[in-house]
């Protein structure tokens, strides 16, 4: 039992550790937790659902793409994986939380999106963990992890400035900045895992600095969001 506890905590203590920080920073109005323990359990539900979408996305791609193809990778990374991930993420996000009453400041788009991706990411972690070894949870939890939630930090930008247009009428431009949250999320998240999985020295220095702009760009982001934070 002990070693088994060692292994849950190394897989979702990470996560845990980068809720509480997003939890700390919404200082205006803070969320409900049973909401936010239903964004955590829809991120658990985004996963695996992903895991289901994404084995028939590498059946299609791979009747039409070789694997030895250079450029499978990138297809692999944005189209499958990316597209998939973050669709389902953003399908639990909007579910639960666009017509909530609670939903009524703009840092709480980052909230919601952050705690439904971490969720995911909790999820995920365990199966990497369980199934590889504790070897793996420190380079999950500097990296993989918090890429999680630098993709969901922009989706949620973007989805509680969606969610003022919306109030004010304009619902063309509220559909505007959804799309481009999911798309910027989608892309980050793409060129995050192609990067990674190319394994090239090329690629492999192309990733760490990205990582390093992201990180730098997403604690701006939460930072001024909660300094800036207003009513809807």
């Amino acid at each position: 039992m002990t070693t088994l506890a060692i292994y849950i905590v190394a897989a979702i203590g990470p996560a845990a550790v980068l809720m509480f920080y997003v939890y700390k920073k919404d200082t205006v109005e803070k969320e409900p937790l049973d909401l936010l323990g239903r964004l955590i359990l829809g991120g658990c539900l985004a996963a695996v659902l992903s895991g289901v979408l994404e084995q028939g996305g590498i059946m299609i791609l791979d009747r039409f793409v070789d694997q030895r193809n250079p450029f499978y990778v990138i297809l692999l990374a944005f189209l499958v994986v990316a597209v998939i991930e973050e669709g389902s993420k953003y399908f639990f996000l909007k579910r639960r939380t666009w017509k909530n009453p609670h939903f009524n400041y703009c840092f709480d788009g980052i909230v919601y999106a952050v705690f439904v991706s971490l969720g995911f990411a909790a999820l995920e972690n365990l199966g990497y963990v369980m199934g590889y070894g504790l070897e793996i949870a420190p380079s999950r939890a500097l990296l993989s992890i918090p890429a999680h939630m630098g993709f969901s930090v922009f989706m949620g930008y973007f989805y509680g400035r969606a969610k003022r247009l919306e109030l004010i009428g304009k619902y063309g431009a509220a559909r505007g900045e959804r799309i481009l949250g999911y798309v910027m999320a989608v892309f980050l998240h793409g060129f995050y895992d192609a990067c990674a999985m190319m394994g090239t020295e090329l690629a492999s220095t192309i990733f760490f600095i990205f990582v390093i702009i992201v990180d730098i760009a997403v604690i701006y982001t939460i930072r001024r969001g909660s300094k800036e934070d207003e009513p809807l």
